[in-house]
């Protein structure tokens, strides 16, 4: 669950790393409950996909790559466009990394959704039952 934080402009590596693995949660739990994956998660993939590229090759959140600006981002107004302004070598490089940090996050929360399987299972029949949950009753489960 994403709960909006209000005009959060500055985020650190961790909150980033946290938002993608929140992006693969829900293909994590298909994994984790039916042993099977469906299309639902596409905007979630494509999602985590953006922001780890962007962690990379903008904000300077790579060990590799150090404070190097691998792309920059045209007409930042009008869809925020993005070119890659490194050799081709440099661009398989930074599609690795890429793949790496979501790979590790997606593990990542699938493991957080494995130690609280008991508590996606509540979620999950509360939700069947209800349709929809307010933030005040998923923290109330949460934390029963």
């Amino acid at each position: 669950m994403q709960v909006d934080e209000g005009n959060h402009y500055l985020m650190s590596k961790e909150e980033l790393e946290n938002k993608i693995a929140t992006y693969t949660g829900g293909r994590a739990a298909e994994e984790i409950v039916f042993n099977s994956i469906s299309t639902g998660a596409s905007n979630d993939i494509e999602q985590a996909t953006k922001l780890a590229r962007a962690m990379i090759t903008q904000y300077g959140m790579s060990d590799d790559f150090d404070m190097v600006a691998l792309e920059t981002v045209t007409n930042q107004y009008l869809g925020g466009d993005t070119s890659l302004v490194c050799s081709s070598e440099l661009q398989s490089k930074v599609d690795y990394k890429v793949i790496e940090l979501v790979k590790e996050q997606h593990e990542k929360a699938k493991r957080i959704l494995e130690e609280n399987r008991t508590k996606l299972d509540e979620l999950a029949q509360f939700l069947y039952e209800k349709e929809t949950i307010s933030g005040d009753e998923f923290m109330n489960i949460l934390n029963s």
